[in-house]
């Protein structure tokens, strides 16, 4: 039997062992969202005990095993082909802890793989170069892996839907106007945007000007960082799964800058992001890497808890900037990222940046961001020249998103997100 035979026999038996423990949730608890998305690892003890008892692959030895997914891994660099990576961690628990020990994270292969690489930093070579598909009439917002320039001009001609089909979905998001503000909950999956489910990601809130927007993580930040992050939580009445807490850590915040004047120009804005320490950036640098999601069901420690995070919040406010006066640079200062200034195209009479064939209709949602640091943090010109994040537009409600280090995925989706908002007084 061949190695690809082998490897289509491992994905038959996990799609029916999946299905025969989507089944049995369905009948033990009607009430229920059963669904859970296979990719996500969220499956049941039953599930576990089931694929470990009857798969004959359960019980390879380790120094084969680690073999076997190291020639799949390296065989399938790009989706919808790494699928066959997915599958060999869904296998069991030895399987599992085997794949993820051997793939590697975005920053040090380029390549997605778990729904944690969403949350992990960018490649600091070559960007990650994805898409965003508007939906007008559901509000949502669907961020996708691929689409090359050469596929651009096909565009018009072809459904676009066709090039949805063939990529890999990542992220998605749904715009939930309020009375002072604007929601944009972001989920792993596009069918599900609950706040309670194991398949939320975070969230984008702005005020009611949308001058200003806050990015709120599902997931606690990294040691460390924690007193950076702000802690969100809202005590409801009613909730759709009470074991499943709806927890949301102030990650960042996107600023733009008012018009008053109302001159031509792009948008103004940047960007602070608080789990991202500008040590980052600096030579040598590391940002933070989550491995693994935490359990939403696990008791979280009481310096997580509501009552013991309001006092630090308090105290992190006060002493940043009693800091700040005695120095202004330090480590653990969070990243800063600012517009990349246009230059003004004579000939076309507008404003210009190179987006490298990535863009090709103009509009003010355009931008690139850069970090911005201070003199004293002896961060390289290079660095600081280098594009961290570009969003564009290149059709009717289809852009471009690319991002790299030290920006994550969801990072990178949730400010692009807030360009999509209203912003009447930055026009």
């Amino acid at each position: 039997m061949s190695f690809k035979s082998k490897l289509k026999e491992i994905r038959d038996d996990i799609t029916t062992t999946f299905s025969m423990g989507k089944l049995q949730r369905n009948r033990t608890n009607r009430r229920g969202r059963a669904y859970i998305a296979p990719e996500l690892g969220g499956g049941s003890e039953l599930l576990s005990k089931l694929i470990e008892e009857q798969s004959p692959w359960a019980n390879l030895p380790p120094e084969l095993l680690q073999d076997v997914i190291k020639r799949v891994e390296g065989s399938e660099t790009s989706w919808p082909g790494r699928r066959d990576v997915v599958a060999c961690a869904s296998v069991c628990t030895s399987w599992r802890e085997i794949t993820k020990a051997v793939v590697k994270t975005p920053e040090q292969c380029g390549c997605i793989t778990f729904p944690i690489s969403l949350k992990q930093p960018g490649p600091r070579d070559a960007p990650i170069q994805c898409f965003i598909k508007r939906e007008r009439a559901t509000s949502t917002y669907h961020l996708y892996l691929g689409l090359s320039p050469g596929k651009y001009s096909m565009i018009h001609c072809v459904s676009f839907d066709g090039f949805c089909d063939m990529s890999k979905l990542l992220l998605a998001a749904k715009k939930i106007r309020k009375a002072t503000s604007t929601d944009f909950r972001i989920s792993f999956v596009g069918s599900d945007f609950c706040q309670t489910s194991n398949t939320y990601a975070g969230k984008l809130r702005s005020n009611f000007l949308g001058t200003k927007f806050t990015i709120y993580d599902g997931q606690p930040p990294c040691p460390g960082l924690k007193s950076n992050c702000k802690l969100q939580q809202k005590v409801r009445s009613i909730q759709v799964s009470p074991g499943v807490p709806a927890r949301n850590f102030n990650v960042a915040t996107v600023s733009y800058e008012l018009n008053v004047l109302r001159t031509r120009g792009p948008r103004r804005m940047h960007c602070i992001v608080h789990s991202i320490p500008i040590s980052a950036i600096q030579e040598g640098g590391v940002a933070p890497t989550p491995l693994e999601f935490n359990n939403p069901g696990d008791d979280q420690s009481p310096s997580l808890s509501a009552s013991k995070v309001k006092q630090p919040l308090i105290d992190f406010i006060s002493t940043s900037r009693a800091e700040s006066s005695d120095s202004i640079c330090s480590k653990m200062d969070p990243l800063v990222l600012k517009n990349k200034a246009p230059r003004w195209h004579e000939q076309l009479q507008c404003w210009c940046l190179n987006f490298k064939g990535r863009v090709t209709v103009a509009s003010v949602k355009n931008f690139q961001l850069v970090a911005a640091v201070e003199p004293c943090l002896n961060v390289p010109v290079e660095e600081q020249e280098k594009v961290i994040l570009q969003f564009g537009k290149i059709g009717k409600d289809i852009f471009t998103m690319d991002y790299r280090y030290p920006l994550s995925a969801f990072q990178a989706f949730a400010i692009c997100l807030s360009s999509f908002d209203t912003k009447p007084a930055c026009e």
